[in-house]
């Protein structure tokens, strides 16, 4: 199997749109990423943002895989971060370094633009993203909450 990975830009509002619909499938999701499109303004203005980053697998002129991360710039020192908040293969294209080759892109991204970490996280259970990021990583063990705002 052979693709490409891709990282969208404001024109690319099909590859966004078939980004969108890969999460809310593979996340089981479709009220978050499908039932409430945002407007092609909207995802242009996004893809723009230099601090956002949606890289898209695509094969066959399908999109297989998608990353999205955000960059997020530190007080304590002249340095940022880089969060992975969604990462999703295609189920049938799964276990053919889909995703690996999404993160290498992203640590290309990350690294010229002089970011010091990219972190993800994992849900207990997830066995398949637990082993992937173990593999190209190094494992924390931290508590997640959410606050609602007021």
């Amino acid at each position: 199997m052979t693709y490409t990975v891709h990282r969208l830009a404001a024109g690319d509002i099909a590859l966004f749109r078939a980004l969108n619909a890969l999460f809310g499938k593979a996340f089981e999701d479709a009220e978050s990423y499908i039932a409430k499109p945002p407007s092609d303004a909207y995802a242009a203005k996004v893809l723009s943002k230099e601090g956002i980053f949606a890289l898209v697998a695509v094969s066959d002129e399908e999109v297989i895989g998608g990353l999205v991360a955000y960059e997020l710039d530190k007080l304590e020192q002249e340095r940022s971060e880089i969060y992975i908040y969604d990462l999703a293969v295609d189920d049938a294209h799964r276990r053919r370094g889909v995703a690996t080759a999404l993160i290498r892109r992203l640590g290309e991204i990350a690294s010229g633009r002089g970011a010091w970490v990219i972190y993800v996280q994992a849900d207990y259970g997830d066995e398949p993203a637990i082993a992937l990021y173990t593999k190209l990583g190094r494992r924390e063990d931290v508590m997640h909450f959410d606050i609602d705002p007021e």
